[in-house]
């Protein structure tokens, strides 16, 4: 399994301010862990994101030495893309792009359409500096607004990024909407049609709901997953204070559970575990 660690979204959304050196010696201390991504900061207006408006400093510091693990940092325009990219350590952009139209002008201030032109001009930069795009659906699994969703949006969505040469697209049920079943459907309808794609899930799900969601996408083809520590973060937009992000030690679990292979150092994740109870307080 490819397994990306999300200390960005646990962070974004926490109502303390996280000190600078607190947040690089976490992200170090996940390098240890051996996840194949970290998630781990944000390129967008820091009056809108007020928690990442270091990450360049973060990002300067982390020690790419202790680990293989890449580094992934999310932006909404082509500015953020830019800044991003003079911090070396950057491996991956990641965008967040909605199935839903409501939610795309609330998160990104854009129409799908001027988001899409925008990632389009964003992978054309990226390429030109050897790092990769994640494109994330938000919304991939349903949406709170009344607006009419299908299985056939999402993909149209999917066969207009294949066009222009995505090949990595997060499936996200941005608000815990996605049931065992709709999981299976999308993951066995949709990447069988875009083969060049690699389809990963960034689920939202209260803890107990943690491992038929997992299994769901697994059994239907889904080899990568982003989960964050305890599930801290998630949208705030969900209707259920107890949706957060796909607990890691769940994902471990059900790794341990079905037998699946992995490179994480479980004595690396507990000290990292340990970290995020003294910062989160849980």
């Amino acid at each position: 399994m490819f397994l990306t660690e999300c200390p960005r979204d646990a962070m974004q959304g926490w109502g303390e301010m996280i000190p600078t050196q607190t947040k690089i010696d976490y992200i170090n201390a996940l390098m240890e862990v051996n996840f194949d991504v970290l998630d781990c900061g944000s390129f967008v207006s820091p009056k809108a994101i007020p928690q990442m408006a270091d990450s360049g400093e973060v990002l300067d510091q982390i020690d790419k030495s202790l680990s293989s693990t890449k580094l992934s940092v999310i932006v909404a325009n082509v500015l953020g893309a830019e800044l991003a990219l003079k911090h070396d350590n950057v491996d991956i952009l990641g965008f967040p792009f909605s199935i839903s139209e409501t939610f795309q002008y609330r998160n990104t201030n854009k129409k799908r359409e001027e988001a899409f032109n925008e990632i389009a001009e964003i992978f054309v930069l990226a390429k030109s500096q050897n790092k990769a795009l994640n494109v994330y659906f938000s919304m991939a699994f349903g949406n709170p607004y009344g607006e009419t969703w299908s299985l056939e949006e999402v993909g149209y969505w999917a066969q207009r990024f294949n066009e222009i040469g995505i090949r990595n697209i997060l499936l996200s049920d941005t608000t815990g909407v996605a049931t065992p079943d709709l999981i299976t459907q999308i993951f066995k309808e949709i990447p069988p049609k875009y083969p060049e794609i690699t389809f990963g899930a960034h689920f939202h799900n209260r803890y107990e709901d943690s491992y038929g969601k997992l299994k769901a996408a697994y059994d239907s083809g889904c080899r990568s997953f982003d989960s964050a520590i305890k599930g801290i973060g998630g949208c705030p937009m969900a209707k259920d204070e107890l949706v957060g992000n796909m607990p890691t030690e769940q994902v471990i679990n059900f790794m341990a559970s079905e037998k699946i292979p992995h490179r994480l150092h479980l004595l690396n994740f507990e000290s990292a575990y340990n970290q995020a109870k003294r910062i989160f307080n849980f």
